[in-house]
């Protein structure tokens, strides 16, 4: 997972998987803007990043199944070294 915060937009990107192309955005929810391939997402825009990212983050989670932890892990990274690529990896849950 990849995230950018571009600090003069203030928009947000997290790219979930790396294709050359979506063939569809998605603006169902406010705020965000899901571009699809084939019905799954694979990048989240946030228009205004600087009025927050829980409730459109939260919303684009439900709306298609993903991990919102994650999610919020990768934006609260993008917004601590705003203008910088961040890289994530993400490993299944440790059986308990």
């Amino acid at each position: 997972m990849r995230a950018d915060y571009d600090s003069q937009a203030g928009t947000l990107q997290i790219t979930l998987v790396d294709v050359d192309h979506a063939n569809y955005g998605d603006d169902a929810v406010s705020g965000a803007i899901v571009a699809t391939r084939n019905g799954g997402p694979v990048a989240i825009d946030l228009l205004d990043a600087r009025q927050g990212t829980e409730r459109p983050l939260r919303a684009v989670a439900e709306r298609y199944g993903l991990d919102i932890e994650a999610l919020t892990a990768a934006a609260q990274a993008a917004l601590a070294v705003p203008d910088r690529t961040v890289i994530i990896d993400l490993l299944a849950r440790a059986a308990a």
